[in-house]
């Protein structure tokens, strides 16, 4: 293979991968729609904790969005469907104790809207949920 051959494969390779990045948001915004109606349902229609109500609506929000990237985003073909799940899963619970520890923080430090402040924490998560996920779920690194 040239270098003008691998330069064009290493360009096509970082367009599917910004496609794919772009996706990943698109999906993740769907998720934070699902996150945040199931939150503000349990927590001001419900009247449960406001904790209990962000986990809910994130795990909840971690299982739609597994369906759409295997799917949508990383078009995957892999049948081993439950360690898949289990390792997005795996991957969302730590984001889901770095989403409560950030949110908590930013409740505790400031006097910032509990949805304002999930919104932060959602984005500052996004990389991580993405990079994790790129490389251990769907292992696009090959």
């Amino acid at each position: 293979m040239s270098v003008a051959d691998k330069d064009i494969s290493t360009n096509q390779k970082t367009m599917v991968d910004i496609i794919r990045f772009f996706k990943f948001g698109l999906v993740g915004s769907v998720g934070i729609l699902i996150d945040f109606s199931l939150t503000w349902l349990f927590r001001d229609r419900l009247k449960w904790n406001q904790y209990i109500a962000n986990i809910i609506g994130f795990c909840v929000a971690a299982s739609s969005n597994f369906v759409l990237n295997k799917i949508f985003t990383f078009q995957d073909q892999d049948h081993t469907i439950i360690t898949q799940y289990l390792t997005f899963f795996m991957i969302s619970c730590i984001g889901l104790i770095m989403n409560s520890l950030f949110l908590l923080m930013l409740q505790k430090k400031t006097n910032l809207n509990f949805y304002f402040s999930k919104i932060l924490v959602t984005g500052l998560l996004f990389l991580w949920n993405y990079a994790a996920n790129s490389i251990y779920t769907f292992n696009t690194t090959t």
